[in-house]
């Protein structure tokens, strides 16, 4: 079985010099989603791409939307989930992950920009052999963007049947 897209999909990237794990969460997202994500992300780091001494773990996020007037602050406090688990980088895109954006120290933040659009440059121009990248967004971010600009630019190797696949709530 294999998840749809958006929903948990990992594959492996060849860029030269080496691989790249991708994790496709882009489909939706919600607090709860995104805390998952993140500790998906945090234990994936510990295995996936052993053997790399360079790997980091990235986190691509876009806006949870349809939160109403608590969504500033659900965004904000993402920060101690991705302190908590070793997200070595952040990239965030979207008026309400700003603030998420504003709440790490500096040495987390990859990039921010207002949309998809104008982030998928920076996130692939960061991205280097051994890092362990998820993308997570609700579907109104268009985070599904920055998935597919990565899996254009570089090689896709689908993992194996039965490769650890953890399940991600969607909201």
């Amino acid at each position: 079985m294999r998840p749809a897209p958006g929903r948990g999909a990992r594959v492996k990237l060849d860029l030269p010099g080496g691989k790249i794990l991708l994790l496709d969460e882009s489909y939706n997202a919600n607090p709860a989603s995104m805390r998952a994500a993140l500790a998906l992300l945090g234990q994936a780091a510990l295995g996936e791409m052993q053997g790399s001494s360079r790997s980091r773990r990235m986190a691509v996020l876009g806006d949870m939307l349809e939160l109403g007037p608590s969504g500033r602050e659900l965004h904000r406090g993402l920060a101690d989930a991705v302190i908590a688990n070793g997200v070595d980088l952040v990239f965030c895109c979207g008026p309400l992950m700003r603030d998420l954006w504003e709440a790490l120290p500096a040495s987390r933040r990859g990039r921010y920009a207002q949309s998809s659009a104008e982030l998928q440059t920076h996130v692939l121009a960061a991205v280097r052999p051994g890092d362990i990248v998820m993308v997570k967004g609700s579907l109104g971010s268009r985070m599904g963007l920055i998935v597919k600009t990565l899996e254009d630019q570089v090689r896709r190797e689908p993992l194996a049947h039965g490769a650890l696949r953890a399940p991600i709530m969607n909201g």
